[in-house]
């Protein structure tokens, strides 16, 4: 091959190469240009689904395009987690990230269909859920300590009821058996719904609830609320202490939640979404209306959403599989 020859093939293939270079940034320049898919791969009505709701109107003036809310839901949040892992690559399609469908379920479930690490991008942390250690206002038990008490004095009586296998409510009251060797004893239900409605009625002992959806019940006195499980108190009830405060040393526990995409989005597609979202949670009115729900305001960079997803997997996979808990 001759010095002019290989010049000539060399400037032939970058004029080849160019055009779809260039399709790629100016895709991302006029990007939006469709109406967003907001899959949430849980019920319609729960705490996820609020969160996209909330967040769809102003990300939808942020971005200029529409941001249609999609429940997919079933198997523990796979579902829709699995067909945004499918979709396109194009930003078009994004999906509410829970510690449970990015954290727990590659350990939990035999046979998923997606892989959380590999198959998302990650684009924000939008929440972080205290729970809250909660028993019926009609014990007599008041305290961190006289709930650890008692249930050691009636290892056979004090149960802790979860919205499921795995989900934050039950990994929350597995932690707390582990550090402070107090035998309770776990029972799952097919939701947190059912899991309240047994406790209301004297069914079940306690909860490590997520704080948002035992509100109600704390407020008009049905629930006693003990310790919240962050490292720092809840707005939402400032007199009831952490666990640290409790006396629990070392223990800190939260339900958290993001924005992911499917892996592979452009850049600055992803950057794009990352500031809006950004500057929505900057608008105090916005932070008010979130708080309360029970979360606290988060936002930061993908990559700190990335890595919060890659420790919580470790963390929370070891425990599962310590506990020796898989479903197919």
């Amino acid at each position: 091959m001759t010095p002019r020859f290989s010049i000539a093939m060399l400037a032939a293939c970058i004029s080849f190469a160019a055009p779809t270079t260039m399709s790629v940034a100016q895709a991302a320049d006029d990007w939006p240009s469709q109406p967003i898919r907001f899959v949430v791969p849980y019920p319609p009505g729960g705490p996820t689904d609020l969160m996209a709701r909330l967040i769809s109107e102003p990300l939808s003036k942020k971005l200029g395009t529409s941001v249609v809310v999609e429940n997919r839901a079933g198997a523990s949040g796979n579902i829709g987690s699995a067909s945004v892992a499918q979709s396109k690559p194009d930003g078009y399609t994004i999906l509410l990230a829970a510690s449970g469908n990015m954290s727990v379920n590659q350990t939990l479930f035999k046979n998923l269909q997606y892989d959380p690490i590999k198959d998302f991008d990650s684009i924000i942390q939008i929440s972080r859920f205290p729970l809250v250690l909660e028993v019926k206002s009609s014990t007599p038990i008041k305290s961190v300590q006289e709930y650890i008490d008692y249930a050691k004095a009636n290892p056979d009586k004090v149960t802790f009821g979860s919205a499921g296998n795995g989900s934050p409510q039950h990994l929350g009251g597995e932690l707390f058996k582990e550090v402070t060797g107090a035998p309770i004893q776990h029972v799952p239900y097919k939701g947190a719904g059912p899991a309240l409605t047994d406790m209301l009625g004297g069914h079940i002992f306690s909860m490590f609830d997520i704080l948002g959806s035992s509100m109600q019940y704390i407020s008009r006195g049905d629930f006693r609320p003990l310790a919240v499980t962050t490292a720092q108190r809840s707005k939402q009830i400032p007199d009831v202490p952490t666990m640290q405060e409790a006396g629990i040393a070392d223990f800190e526990y939260y339900a958290w939640h993001g924005i992911v995409t499917t892996a592979g989005t452009p850049p600055e597609v992803i950057q794009k979404y990352n500031t809006a979202l950004n500057e929505i949670f900057a608008d105090p009115e916005f932070a008010t209306r979130w708080e309360a729900i029970g979360s606290e305001v988060v936002g930061g960079t993908p990559e700190q959403f990335d890595e919060l997803v890659r420790s919580e997997a470790e963390r929370l996979g070891e425990l599962v599989r310590s506990l020796g808990v898989q479903i197919d």
